[in-house]
């Protein structure tokens, strides 16, 4: 570490944070809640699917965002970005799983190189913490409902096999090298600014687009596929414990609301009319089991999906 990184972890007047992927929809509700926090945020963002207007220019300047796809940065490039850093929140991917099953070599440097960078940095440096975004895709079919960590991994794309080998990659460098690492397992996020349109769009943001302009609800497979989702915000307070927890670094942590509903149910939440379109490779039911985000973040979701559904309506 050089002598200023050192001084800004001695000082302690604040912490440093790096945010991969914080231009993009859990990254920059992260960045919002970690500046209020009166961190210095760093956000590096290839700006691929993040749009600079997610980010709050008036409370994160222009000389704290970089535009780097970090999987083609040098090694001396991310160690200047990160110098100094405390804590690595890696939430930078191509976050689609119809897209990887379309396109699965080009996937694999957003979701994989890029980890391994980060995670090589983060050694170097010795970052006291770095956070990674997983994902619950890695379960595939689960033959366990609700469904814990330890559950067999039976990823059914190649966005999802790449997010658990960058949960294994958090383990190694833990067990060689010490580097504290947590791996948050998120379900299904939604909230502000989730996308509405193209490859990385979610059912609800589909849907409210939809009702808004009063369209017919288009629905995947048969409808009657679960899943458990998560308010954004939920999301990020997750991760904010995540930073303040000690000794949780070696098992991934289910986040989400640890209740599912089909996609049916959603469009009669919504109401209106349902078109059914074409079928697709997917999990049939998720649902977390947060027992572990619980005992050991002391964290629990606080926004129900239907009273979100109301307050947009």
């Amino acid at each position: 570490m050089t002598l200023l990184g050192k001084l800004l972890k001695d000082w302690n007047i604040m912490s440093k944070c790096i945010v991969t992927g914080g231009a993009g929809f859990i990254g920059s509700h992260l960045v919002d809640k970690l500046v209020e926090q009166d961190h210095d945020v760093i956000i590096i963002d290839d700006f691929s699917t993040g749009d600079i207007d997610n980010i709050n220019l008036s409370k994160v300047k222009e000389d704290k965002i970089f535009c780097r796809d970090i999987s083609l940065c040098t090694e001396a490039e991310l160690e200047t970005l990160c110098d100094g850093a405390e804590y690595v929140f890696h939430m930078a991917a191509l976050p689609s799983v119809q897209y990887s099953v379309e396109n699965p070599l080009l996937t694999i440097n957003n979701n994989l190189i890029s980890t391994l960078k980060m995670l090589e940095v983060s050694r170097w440096l010795g970052v006291k913490k770095f956070i990674y975004s997983g994902s619950c895709s890695c379960d595939g079919d689960a033959e366990e409902i609700p469904t814990t960590e330890s559950e067999s991994i039976k990823p059914l794309s190649p966005y999802a096999l790449q997010k658990y080998q960058g949960e294994e990659y958090c383990r190694l460098y833990h067990q060689l090298y010490q580097l504290d690492t947590v791996v948050l397992r998120y379900f299904n996020v939604y909230g502000p600014k989730m996308a509405n349109t193209g490859a990385y769009s979610s059912v609800l943001s589909v849907f409210l687009d939809a009702y808004n302009k009063k369209e017919p609800f288009n629905i995947v497979n048969d409808g009657e596929q679960r899943r458990d989702f998560i308010h954004v915000s939920d999301v990020v307070e997750a991760n904010i414990k995540a930073m303040e927890a000690e000794n949780i670094s070696e098992y991934p942590i289910n986040i989400g609301s640890g209740k599912n509903h089909s996609v049916n149910e959603i469009a009669d939440m919504f109401g209106g009319e349902k078109n059914y379109v074409e079928k697709r490779i997917e999990p049939h039911e998720t649902l977390a089991d947060i027992t572990s985000a619980k005992v050991l973040l002391k964290w629990k979701p606080n926004i129900a999906l239907e009273n979100w559904i109301k307050e947009q309506l």
